[in-house]
């Protein structure tokens, strides 16, 4: 049996920027095995592997090359991306995706998705051992989830120049690190940088689910509910946010790179 496999560039309009992700999709459930060793096969940040849900939408698991994660929104993007640009699912209708981490929504707004994700704001936390170090940084904040550590720096210069030890992040036990300031241009209202050693992600290009972080913390600080977020990687890409109570809609574009069977 053939396996449709893609490949689609998230959180951009452009080729070979944004963050890569696999799209896999699956007539029938799969073991996590399986999936893991595709996942690993494909070494990109995430794999998403969709499987039709009884009632409606689809049932929607995240892997990287190394584990399974409870939530990705880069990868759920390219996800809807792929169901409405293959006619899996007509263009008018929106796509509805069954996780970890509960029902995700995206419906189309022109050449956009909007991702209709849970907020998860940070409380302030004493910064574990290892952390500042790990990262070459002083923190002017520091808060944790139940994902990640959020570090608040001086300036974008600072989130730009950091340079990680990964061996020594890797030893904090904690899904991934966002590292995060004020914007220094116009377009964007925030930076940030995801380091994810420990999940077999050295850097994350642009991660969706640290947006869920990042816009209720900037919303906070700057006193806005819709904003820009713009992840500094080497790739780069932009998330528009808006906070909605318990909500934050992702708002990104995706761009189809590779399209292939698993055989």
């Amino acid at each position: 049996m053939s396996i449709p496999l893609y490949t689609v560039d998230a959180f951009t309009s452009e080729l070979f920027a944004g963050n890569p992700a696999g799209v896999c999709l699956l007539e029938g459930p799969r073991d996590a095995g399986w999936m893991q060793s595709v996942a690993r096969e494909m070494n990109l940040s995430e794999t998403a592997f969709l499987v039709p849900h009884e009632g409606d939408g689809f049932d929607l698991r995240w892997f990287t090359p190394a584990v399974e994660v409870d939530l990705c929104g880069h990868a759920t993007l390219a996800s809807a991306h792929v169901v409405w640009q293959s006619a899996v699912l007509a263009l008018d209708l929106p796509a509805r995706f069954h996780t970890k981490s509960g029902v995700l929504t995206a419906t189309r707004h022109g050449t956009w998705i909007e991702l209709d994700f849970p907020a998860k704001p940070v409380e302030e936390a004493k910064a574990p051992r290892g952390l500042l170090d790990s990262l070459g940084v002083r923190a002017a904040y520091v808060g944790r989830n139940a994902l990640d550590y959020l570090v608040e720096v001086k300036d974008e210069a600072q989130v730009r120049a950091v340079a990680p030890d990964f061996a020594k992040l890797a030893a904090i036990e904690v899904r991934g690190v966002i590292v995060t300031s004020r914007a220094a241009a116009d377009g964007a209202d925030f930076v940030s940088r995801f380091f994810a050693p420990r999940a077999g992600v050295a850097e994350d290009p642009v991660t969706g689910s640290a947006h869920c972080a990042l816009a209720p913390y900037w919303g906070s600080k700057l006193g806005r509910t819709a904003m820009v977020g713009r992840q500094v990687s080497a790739r780069g890409g932009i998330v528009k946010v808006r906070v909605a109570g318990d909500r934050v809609m992702l708002g990104g574009q995706a761009v189809t790179v590779l399209r292939g069977v698993l055989v």
